[in-house]
């Protein structure tokens, strides 16, 4: 394991190879793990996903290397920016993170959302929102220390619940 004070996190850049084989790479191990829904990226999806996301101005990536080179990819977040109604502003959307089991705890996912947050700054955007399971603890519990909290309008509604429906 390296030594985390040389942890460097940036931007992906989409057309760099060795940022796009770290992302479908990372991803991979999330999708693997039994919280990412235990299955490996299609080849479908290793094959295609770096150039749909980079064919897509509303996706940026951040990613975590340890050490002062892109040789050990440790971590990913993947974020879509959307917009917000009632702000009438963008927001952005952490869809993934991912940090290699062997470097969770060392705040690596925390420095990413770091960026992420001056990315979203950036982009003039008014939120970030982001969805996890109720069971996966660490994460709550470092979305929660970085300032993010369950979504509810008026307390007497009720909290917001991430729902899906698949189409064809």
């Amino acid at each position: 394991m390296a030594n985390m004070s040389t942890l460097r996190v940036c931007r992906a850049d989409y057309a760099n190879p060795v940022h796009a084989q770290a992302l479908v790479n990372l991803l991979d191990v999330y999708a693997r793990d039994p919280i990412g829904g235990g299955k490996p990226l299609s080849a479908f999806a290793r094959a295609n996903l770096v150039p749909a996301l980079a064919a897509r101005p509303q996706a940026f990536s951040v990613l975590a290397f340890a050490g002062v080179t892109d040789a050990e990819p440790v971590g990913l977040v993947n974020c879509f920016e959307g917009f917000s109604t009632f702000a009438c502003r963008p927001l952005v959307n952490v869809h993934d993170v991912v940090v290699l089991p062997e470097y969770r705890g060392q705040r690596v996912a925390e420095k990413m959302l770091a960026l992420v947050e001056s990315l979203t700054l950036e982009r003039g955007a008014c939120k970030l929102t982001l969805e996890v399971l109720a069971g996966n603890a660490g994460a709550v519990k470092l979305y929660t220390r970085v300032g993010f909290a369950n979504y509810q309008l008026d307390p007497a509604a009720g909290q917001a619940q991430f729902m899906q429906k698949y189409v064809a």
